[in-house]
């Protein structure tokens, strides 16, 4: 049987090569390793301000993985106006709009989508869901949502809702996660439900339970050697491979 072919998302960044600047693309290997584990094939794809090039990648896909990354998608992008002094971290406008077309097509078509951490609000902004633009700010005695300590390690607990798609795949009532975010899901998009929360009441897991497979964490599974991490990506991958079954059928 034929590997499904998992597109994975790659930031942007700049790098100095004999003291001038070059602008890179890249990835942690984690998420092409989580992929390939699970059994799919990451096709790792540089954003681009070409419409017909990102959908000829598109044309290959039986899934996506929307990563996360040391940004933030542009408020106005969710109708929000920062006050003074509220933090927002820089955007990278030319990523944010590759992935938005991405995820439109993915949910036009019925692909399989997975979105970690960054990955997962953007799926929920897409939608026409909103975000709390800085949680300490937001939500009154939240937890430290970005940790100090290493992100191969869990941080806090989250409480998975009975009954949802996380629960169904993960087989557990609680997971313990690894947190590297400062903004949160605050309203759902369209469809979308809550799947689990943190201790403090952050949405930290989203699905759309009428799709095949549509769901975002708000940590990095790809970084956690657990049975939980590893069976989200077997589940997600599971998915697509039926998805791209019965486009062919």
């Amino acid at each position: 049987m034929k590997k499904p072919k998992i597109l994975v998302t790659l930031d942007t960044g700049e790098t100095q090569r004999r003291g001038v600047p070059f602008p890179i693309v890249h990835a942690k290997a984690a998420y092409a390793a989580a992929v390939e584990r699970a059994g799919g094939l990451p096709l790792l794809v540089a954003p681009t301000e070409d419409r017909a090039v990102a959908d000829a990648m598109f044309a290959l896909a039986d899934g996506l993985v929307i990563t996360g990354g040391d940004f933030d998608i542009p408020p106005e992008q969710f109708g929000a106006a920062p006050a003074a002094g509220v933090r927002v971290d820089p955007p990278k406008p030319l990523r944010t709009r590759f992935e938005w077309q991405l995820t439109e097509a993915a949910l036009a078509r019925g692909t399989p989508i997975l979105g970690i951490c960054g990955g997962m609000q953007l799926l929920n902004v897409v939608l026409g869901g909103t975000l709390h633009l800085h949680i300490p700010d937001a939500i009154a005695g939240a937890l430290e949502h970005e940790q100090p300590t290493s992100p191969a390690g869990p941080a806090h607990v989250v409480h998975v809702v009975p009954g949802s798609v996380l629960r169904g795949v993960c087989g557990r009532d609680t997971i313990d996660v690894n947190t590297t975010h400062h903004q949160a899901v605050a309203a759902l998009g369209r469809g979308l439900v809550a799947e689990g929360h943190a201790p403090d009441g952050v949405i930290e897991a989203i699905a759309d339970p009428s799709r095949a497979f549509t769901v975002g964490v708000q940590w990095h599974p790809e970084l956690l050697a657990d049975d939980a991490s590893e069976a989200l990506y077997r589940a997600f991958v599971g998915a697509t491979r039926l998805a791209a079954h019965q486009t062919v059928g």
